[in-house]
């Protein structure tokens, strides 16, 4: 049998030619999982190194849900404080408020200019410290991981040898760490009921329980899981998710960011002793 290139081939020679090419087509497209990856370890011992300088690149910080851009809340500032759209980091784009608490989240965000705790810079909370739009560094010991933010000159202690009490309640919560295979999971507990999620008036109560998750995806890559549990507030835990960028440049270094500063009227003003007459 001659085929159409003018060789001749036989019956069999066809048969197995086509059973290549339609081997070929159905995998089209299929390509094998790659391995997983497999984060480097510390010279002083077996725990993944997160040692960086990580920042986020989203929209988070203004709202965690999906959201169009808008004006700024202050006219005057034009488009250096107008709010960027963004996508939701909320597993379902919902946060499940208890009906009242969902009437205290509309007040907050209609009152935002006075009441939200960024804008008289007092410490940011978590998980709200990890995706401000400012790095942060992570600093591995055996026994904790320290966690230092631009922003305001907080930080974090993550104890890792046991779970330390909270004798009062704070800003950033008492926080333990443990090693899941190469995945930092952080518990903490602890908290003031002063922080909020974000600028759209998100918030919590003092009951608040945040687990977080951080897992090396490569080299400059970490995804960020945090769930958080507080039974004041919402109907059920709920939970965010996104990627942690390592900072490689020359910008990697950590500048401070301390704004306090900048907002001593808004801060202290009350206090000031008005001039009589």
């Amino acid at each position: 049998m001659t085929s159409w290139l003018g060789v001749r081939t036989t019956t069999a020679t066809m048969a197995a030619v086509a059973a290549a090419f339609i081997f070929s087509i159905a995998t089209q497209g299929q390509t094998q999982t790659p391995p997983a990856y497999k984060a480097p370890r510390l010279p002083y011992g077996a725990a993944p190194n997160l040692n960086g300088t990580w920042q986020v690149a989203n929209t988070a910080n203004w709202d965690l849900q999906d959201h169009q851009g808008a004006r700024s809340p202050i006219l005057a500032m034009g488009g250096w404080g107008a709010i960027p759209p963004g996508l939701s980091v909320v597993d379902g784009n919902e946060i499940p408020y208890k009906p009242e608490a969902l009437a205290k989240k509309k007040e907050n965000l209609q009152k935002r200019l006075e009441l939200d705790p960024e804008m008289k810079c007092y410490l940011p909370g978590v998980p709200r410290a990890i995706y401000m739009p400012y790095p942060f560094k992570i600093v591995q010991t055996p026994t904790q991981m320290l966690m230092s933010f631009s922003y305001a000159a907080t930080t974090r202690v993550i104890d890792m040898t046991k779970v330390p009490k909270a004798p009062v309640d704070t800003w950033m919560g008492y926080s333990s760490g443990k090693w899941d295979g190469d995945t930092l999971v952080v518990e903490s507990r602890g908290f003031n009921d002063r922080t909020w999620f974000d600028r759209a008036g998100n918030y919590h109560s003092a009951a608040l329980r945040v687990v977080e998750r951080f897992t090396p995806m490569s080299a400059d890559v970490l995804n960020y899981e945090a769930t958080m549990t507080d039974p004041s507030v919402f109907t059920r835990p709920w939970k965010i998710s996104m990627p942690l960028y390592r900072r490689v440049g020359r910008d990697a270094e950590l500048l401070e960011f301390n704004c306090v500063e900048y907002v001593e009227e808004m801060m202290y003003g009350d206090l000031v002793k008005k001039p009589t007459k």
